[in-house]
């Protein structure tokens, strides 16, 4: 039975360029979304810029830019990198919208209206020389829990502690240095605590990770404090209504900005009703991949604002660690942060779409790009296995039996043993079991590249009377490299359109896997991938440095 399936990403920050670790995320829900077309299922894949906030503001007034116009340039950038890396998305928009804007305001005036907004005086760090509250993140000083320097305003990076930007012990503004004052402002509060219980029992029924539901719990267990969604001006994003100089914290309209891409994709498919996807008790399915650092508005906040307001509840929330580079975590001063369009000016996407996908797992663990095992990786694999299979053998299909393929196999098994893998790599799909399922094809690929080298091809194509069984051969691993190549098709989208175009074929369906293509007309076999060259890789660490 079809399932319709919305999957979103995290919108990337519109302030800068997307590095590799932007690019793992997109990657694997990219994967995971042309896995379920592939099987025959409706499935969106919507993102979308994330367009307000401090920093964008401050961003564009070092550039003497309007924000508006900045962060359009920036997603600009954005879709041409994820289009170049093959990830596609079905809409790709910003929270600076009208349809955000409407959205954001009719789920605050629905959780105002139900008595869940509260309004209180407080104090906040002002930076007295920039002349303007600062935001968390614009704080910088010592952890109040473990005493570790350097830590942002809101939360310890070394012992994960959570807490108020006043509680940081020798606070600093990032912006000049200064020592923040205390000033005093009105502000919107979103009473979470009434909504624990619903949330835990969205916790238990929903696809969320053991350690995620683990910090879930602690925080329950700690209580549940009221979440201030209010920002003073100056402030590039939406005002509240009813206010004049306070408007909606970034992570108040940001994940509303799912909803508003989706809508205005909508509009533009009159055939996919918004509501069926986000209305309660609706039967469709809803998604979210995004990385641990924002596990906290995903999973707390953004459930209560959709209880709150009556919207669906996303089915899933997955998460994923970071990337390091070399085993460091990335940085321009090491030479090890590298950037999507550095990348992309030296290697093809599906090269690191195979290697993301071989560490990736259903766990939030870290996954290192160690340069030299990616070099190692993607030849082994994807050429030397891989491609391999079709190399060996597409020519003497075209030099002895004028491209067409046997109207037999010559190891009925093999191909049977490839096609008895397809519910059990579906599987590994599914829950986001990338790395197994990539074990799993590769040793099917050793098997096959085992087998042809048994049966020396080469060696019976010198025997007239043998050309027969030589056919049979050839078209056998022909199969069993275009099952492989289905069974990849979520990873490697520009080598799975390459071999549609050598098998002369219509673009796949995973159902394809239970058929044999014999007596059939290909094309002319062309390379279709090339080695990683080791000085291919210094130069993308080189662009890292400048």
């Amino acid at each position: 039975m079809s399932r319709h399936i919305l999957i979103t990403a995290s919108l990337p920050y519109a302030n800068g360029p997307l590095h590799l670790g932007h690019i793992l995320e997109y990657t694997q829900a990219d994967i995971w979304a042309r896995f379920q077309r592939l099987k025959g299922h409706q499935a969106y894949y919507i993102c979308g810029s994330d367009a307000h906030g401090t920093p964008i503001m401050l961003r564009a007034q070092k550039e003497n830019l309007d924000p508006a116009v900045m962060v359009e340039q920036i997603r600009e950038q954005h879709m041409a990198d994820f289009r170049d890396f093959d990830i596609v998305f079905d809409n790709f928009y910003t929270t600076h919208s009208e349809e955000n804007r409407e959205l954001a305001c009719d789920i605050f005036e629905k959780i105002k209206a139900a008595g869940h907004i509260t309004e209180k005086t407080i104090e906040q760090a002002f930076d007295p020389e920039k002349n303007m509250f600062l935001p968390d993140r614009f704080v910088k000083g010592t952890c109040p829990k473990c005493g570790a320097d350097d830590q942002y305003g809101d939360a310890c990076e070394v012992c994960g502690a959570t807490y108020d930007p006043t509680d940081l012990k020798n606070p600093l503004s990032v912006l000049t240095g200064a020592t923040p004052i205390q000033k005093t402002s009105t502000h919107y509060f979103f009473e979470l605590a009434p909504f624990a219980n619903a949330i835990q029992t969205w916790m238990r029924d929903s696809h969320l990770q053991v350690p995620v539901i683990k910090k879930m719990n602690e925080w329950f267990e700690s209580g549940l404090q009221a979440w201030d969604i209010t920002r003073d001006a100056p402030y590039f994003g939406f005002t509240i209504p009813g206010t004049t100089g306070k408007y909606f914290y970034v992570w108040m309209d940001a994940p509303v900005g799912y909803m508003a891409s989706f809508k205005h994709f909508c509009a533009q498919r009159p055939d996919i009703d918004f509501d069926s996807f986000w209305q309660q008790g609706s039967n469709t399915e809803l998604y979210h991949f995004i990385g641990k650092d924002v596990m906290y508005f995903h999973t707390l906040f953004w459930p209560a604002m959709l209880l709150g307001s009556h919207y669906k509840r996303p089915n899933g929330v997955f998460v994923h660690g970071f990337v390091t580079v070399n085993g460091q975590k990335m940085s321009k001063s090491r030479g090890t942060f590298i950037t999507a369009r550095a990348y992309l000016k030296h290697l093809a996407p599906d090269y690191l779409r195979y290697y993301f996908a071989a560490k990736l797992n259903a766990h939030i663990e870290d996954i290192d790009l160690n340069l030299e095992d990616f070099s190692l990786r993607v030849n082994a694999d994807l050429v030397n296995k891989l491609v391999n299979i079709a190399s060996r053998t597409a020519g003497f299909i075209r030099k002895k039996f004028d491209n067409r393929l046997a109207a037999t196999l010559d190891n009925e098994a093999l191909i049977q043993q490839l096609q008895d893998q397809a519910d059990h790599i579906a599987e590994l799909y599914e829950s986001r079991q990338y790395g197994e399922a990539m074990r799993v094809i590769m040793q099917l690929a050793d098997e096959v590249n085992s087998y042809i080298s048994d049966v020396e091809p080469w060696a019976l194509a010198k025997d007239e009377s043998q050309l027969a069984r030589v056919h049979a051969i050839c078209t056998t691993a022909i199969n069993a490299f275009r099952i492989l190549m289905i069974y990849l098709t979520p990873v490697l989208p520009t080598l799975s359109e390459k071999t549609v175009t050598f098998l002369n074929v219509v673009p796949f369906t995973w159902q394809e896997t239970q058929v044999r293509l014999l007596d059939h007309a290909i094309n002319d076999f062309k390379p279709m991938i090339s080695r990683v060259d080791p000085e291919t890789l210094s130069a993308i660490l080189a662009e890292g440095q400048a």
